[in-house]
């Protein structure tokens, strides 16, 4: 039995839920990962998954070993990377997953910029609103604006973005121009689908403190470049981050609104899985990202 290649067959598996796409992974066929993993569970006399025709889970001694095992595999990376790291050429695919508006407008460019560098790299990226399961779904990295994650994740801040409450001039001179937050609730504005709460949006009163007003309009969607679009036509009032708005605030086509009361930064992290070591490419592309995103007007 090759013991390493057994002890990495059974951790992608629990790591990507299945034979099939642990297999995929390791540039095995399926046969062949749960060979490697039958064998480990003979060497070691216990059974370290449970299957079924539907799923794989792990017995309570496995889940033990999952957790040793995979620092081992992590350490053992960490080691081969420094003894390497001078001759480390990053080769391969990042699947990468961030937000539809963010990720056309700068992770694009921030990929294009990597690339000129770094030429065996590839990716493969999935633009979605959504919060993705990385480990469930195989993703290497995701860029997340606010909220981190969950519990299995790692989160490095890279930057940071603010959310802007703005309209254009004629929408102001039909209905006039708030005074404060709370003159938005008599306002039609824009909702998004994926701000929580529904329906609330926070500011920063004159006092510090921080202020909440219920709004409604007439449209809600899950696109804020539409909720922007709508905003700069004279339909109402938008609230959506600077790096969606920053072009028509600067052409004049929209206005910020209550710039005292401005609501707070959101943090922009770069997401990987607890339990996954960095790769050189992942690792180096995380690095990119953070001077780009780090910088001073990267992202207006």
């Amino acid at each position: 039995m090759d013991h390493l290649a057994a002890i990495r067959a059974f951790a992608q598996v629990v790591e990507s839920g299945s034979f099939a796409k642990a297999a995929e992974r390791l540039n095995l066929s399926t046969s062949a990962a749960s060979r490697h993993v039958a064998e480990l569970e003979s060497h070691l006399q216990t059974r370290l998954l449970n299957r079924t025709t539907r799923r794989v889970s792990l017995t309570e001694g496995g889940r033990a070993y999952y957790e040793r095992v995979v620092q081992l595999l992590a350490d053992l990376g960490e080691a081969e990377q420094e003894a390497s790291r001078a001759a480390v050429v990053p080769r391969g695919v990042i699947k990468l997953t961030t937000a539809v508006n963010f990720g056309v407008r700068h992770v694009a460019p921030a990929i294009a910029a990597f690339l000129a560098k770094h030429a065996e790299v590839k990716f493969d990226v999935q633009l979605s609103d959504r919060i993705v399961d990385l480990v469930e779904e195989g993703f290497d990295l995701a860029i997340r604006i606010g909220g981190g994650g969950s519990d299995n994740v790692v989160a490095r801040k890279l930057g940071e973005t603010r959310l802007v409450a703005c309209a254009s001039p004629e929408y102001l001179a039909r209905h006039g121009t708030p005074a404060t937050p709370q003159d938005l609730a008599r306002h039609d504005c824009f909702t998004y689908e994926y701000a929580s709460p529904r329906g609330q949006w926070r500011f920063r009163g004159r006092d510090g403190r921080e202020e909440t007003v219920r709004v409604s309009g007439p449209v809600h969607s899950n696109s804020g470049d539409l909720n922007a679009a709508l905003a700069a036509r004279g339909a109402g009032v938008a609230f959506e981050p600077d790096f969606i708005v920053a072009d028509e605030l600067r052409a004049g086509r929209l206005v910020e609104l209550l710039p005292e009361c401005a609501a707070a930064s959101s943090p922009i992290y770069a997401v990987y899985p607890t339990r996954k070591h960095l790769s050189a490419k992942v690792r180096l592309f995380v690095e990119h990202l953070a001077e780009r995103f780090g910088a001073a007007g990267q992202l207006q």
